[in-house]
């Protein structure tokens, strides 16, 4: 059974860092492109008396859960749209919104998803869906497991996961699934108990980097990464802020690419030379800060 999801806590990471390179303004228009449960957002508008704020988010239960809170709290300072950021340009326009003073992303899965969307966790017993949205992303996890050829799945495995065990674990997919169809997420992390070396006095488990990779690749977090990055260029007034934190390499390797182009080209002023990471009081109150990365840029 799933949990209700207003008895999870999750903490937003660098909440003070996110106020201050978003440089808020009296009557600015503010995106935060991945609501979440709504911490980034309220900050924001407590910090700012005076702003509104366009709160995206592509998992409609995070807005039916938390939205209605905030409409009361901050009537007519917040507006809510259901919808992947990589379409933020389109679905921005449908709603009237032409420019923004600041956009923020935060790319990281909550708390809140891991226990209510299905297969994200390798600790709960679970169907191997991963879909952020179902009404989004069609392809499951079980498919891909499923459908992929032995080459595809080691790809996935090493490319999104930086799995060193993908050749091993592909191989024994290809084989298993000759005989039995995976289908919850504790039937797979057996199998990869079988085939990784797994030391129980360790934290991370075994399966861990391989429902990583699967998640990324269900869900096309990269791709919609890239063409959300594109968009915001055209969103931002001149002098607009785009923050963004990753947590994993690859998202903040595409970032940080991302921004050197656009420095180079002279569409961005780089306002995070040196990437931003949680301090160590941060991280103790909230272990899941420590992999936080935050870049930003001002658009010129």
């Amino acid at each position: 059974m799933v949990e209700d999801t207003k008895n999870v806590i999750h903490k937003s990471v660098l909440v003070q860092e996110v106020l201050h390179h978003l440089d808020l303004k009296p009557g600015g228009v503010y995106l935060d492109a991945t609501f979440g449960s709504g911490g980034h957002t309220r900050a924001i508008l407590q910090a700012e008396p005076d702003c509104h704020v366009v709160a995206m988010d592509w998992d409609s239960k995070s807005i039916d859960t938390y939205g209605p809170e905030f409409l009361e709290e901050f009537p007519g300072r917040i507006t809510f749209i259901w919808g992947n950021f990589s379409l933020v340009y389109k679905l921005l326009k449908k709603h009237g919104v032409k420019k923004l003073d600041g956009i923020l992303a935060d790319f990281g899965t909550s708390q809140m998803q891991i226990v209510q969307r299905p297969g994200f966790s390798v600790y709960r017993d679970t169907p191997l869906d991963m879909r952020m949205s179902s009404a989004h992303q069609k392809v499951t996890a079980e498919q891909i497991l499923h459908e992929a050829s032995e080459e595809e799945l080691r790809e996935i495995f090493w490319r999104y996961g930086n799995e060193r065990y993908a050749k091993q674990i592909a191989r024994a997919i290809v084989i298993d699934r000759t005989k039995k169809r995976f289908k919850t997420t504790e039937q797979f992390a057996k199998m990869i108990e079988r085939v990784v070396p797994y030391d129980k006095s360790r934290k991370i488990h075994p399966a861990t980097r391989v429902f990583q990779a699967l998640r990324i690749c269900v869900n096309k977090e990269l791709e919609n990464i890239t063409s959300f990055l594109n968009a915001s260029m055209q969103l931002l007034k001149p002098q607009g802020r785009l923050v963004v934190i990753s947590f994993h390499s690859l998202e903040d390797r595409l970032v940080k690419q991302f921004f050197s182009g656009r420095a180079k080209d002279g569409k961005v002023q780089i306002l995070t030379p040196n990437v931003i990471v949680a301090q160590k009081e941060e991280t103790e109150r909230n272990p899941s800060s420590r992999s936080a990365k935050l870049r930003a840029v001002k658009f010129l």
